[in-house]
């Protein structure tokens, strides 16, 4: 188990998540620090998105605790949970087709930092699109307006929920290069990936869960070199 540490942003400790009857995570810890990029590695099925939804208060744990900035946020609803400084890019994007590119950006919009123009100076594709509706999107398009909508709640802590899903390879290397951007800003980002290669090149630190496990953690390096872990866990 991890132990409570104040200089930690996110700290899960422990946590046991089940949906029904079906035990899916089994004791996870994992920690992001302030300034950090993480990945969450794993063949489908791993449990990586019920971490994301256990952090997040959608699947809340039945056992552990979740630590925020030092405020445990176990039991918080998940709005009260974005309102405290965590903000996520879901899997599938999920963007409102009916709503402009603009309309979708701004509507959970709050704080300062990240507007629409220093979004769009970031993403000036965007600010083509502005008037275009989230259903005449490209799903690159779609996964950008989504991370903007994210990002434009300014949050301490951005969740990234399989973000290269289903992505053509250029649209993939956008979105590794956005992540380097926001990294050299001390964006603290939790990333759940299966994409090792984006991995390797954008996270500090990696975990990799199989079965409702953590089952490696290390620096991005020491995985780069395992490669009994990325065959067993990753198939590699």
């Amino acid at each position: 188990m991890i132990e409570s540490d104040r200089s930690d942003m996110l700290r899960v400790n422990d946590i046991h998540t089940y949906y029904g009857d079906s035990y899916i995570l089994q004791g996870v810890s994992l920690r992001v620090e302030p300034g950090e990029v993480v990945c969450l590695l794993g063949r489908n099925g791993a449990g990586k998105t019920t971490t994301i939804r256990s952090i997040i208060g959608f699947t809340p744990p039945r056992r552990g605790a979740i630590v925020f900035k030092a405020r445990d946020i176990t039991r918080l609803s998940s709005d009260r949970i974005a309102r405290a400084g965590i903000a996520l890019v879901p899997q599938g994007r999920r963007i409102f087709p009916d709503l402009t590119v603009r309309e979708n950006l701004t509507l959970a919009a709050r704080g300062s930092g990240w507007n629409l123009d220093a979004l769009y100076q970031q993403l000036p594709r965007l600010r083509e699109r502005a008037q275009h509706r989230g259903s005449e999107l490209s799903g690159g398009e779609q996964q950008m307006v989504a991370i903007g909508r994210a990002l434009m709640a300014n949050p301490d802590l951005l969740l990234m929920d399989e973000p290269t899903e289903g992505l053509a390879p250029l649209v993939v290397r956008d979105i590794a290069r956005l992540i380097l951007r926001l990294k050299e800003q001390q964006q603290a980002i939790f990333l759940v990936e299966q994409n090792l290669a984006l991995a390797l090149q954008v996270a500090e630190r990696v975990y990799v869960m199989n079965k409702g496990r953590i089952v490696f953690e290390g620096t991005a390096d020491a995985l780069r070199g395992n490669d009994e872990v990325k065959r067993q866990y990753l198939g590699v």
